[in-house]
């Protein structure tokens, strides 16, 4: 096949940005050992992506999807501890609605009862003068000279 440009492939996906991430994203899959589609003719893999994007070889749907869920950090789908974090996020709400009375959306979750505070409220500290602090120390350097 005569060379690829991008111009070729520009024609299939018109976002460059869109069109490198498909094409590094097929050179990897090929480097991965993923038979390609079409010959190789002593070409490298980008070069390969880039002519399997050119002659519509690829889903474009399908490498979008694996590109996204390939650089997602958190797939719901596929994380079996969710159901135990869930789980303890209600035992934790629920422990903290007996606690304060209220519910998570603002309610109260029952009829709201005087408890005794949890710890007695501070005492205000009495103003200590600056003077009277110093004042000690002035009179020991008036005796010192």
């Amino acid at each position: 096949m005569a060379r690829v440009t991008v111009e070729d492939c520009i024609l299939k996906i018109p976002n460059r940005f869109e069109l490198v991430m498909q094409a590094s994203y097929r050179a990897r899959e090929i480097s991965g050992g993923v038979p390609e589609m079409v010959e190789r003719d002593n070409d490298k893999n980008p070069v390969i992506a880039l002519r399997e994007i050119a002659e519509d070889k690829i889903s474009f749907e399908e490498v979008r999807e694996a590109l996204v869920s390939g650089l997602q950090k958190h797939r719901p789908e596929e994380d079996p501890e969710d159901e135990a974090d869930e789980a303890e996020m209600l035992t934790i709400q629920s422990a903290m609605a007996a606690e304060t009375g209220m519910t998570i959306g603002g309610g109260p979750a029952e009829p709201l009862a005087q408890k005794a505070p949890l710890k007695a409220p501070l005492k205000a500290a009495e103003p200590v003068s600056v003077e009277a602090k110093a004042a000690p120390e002035a009179d020991a350097a008036k005796e010192d000279g």
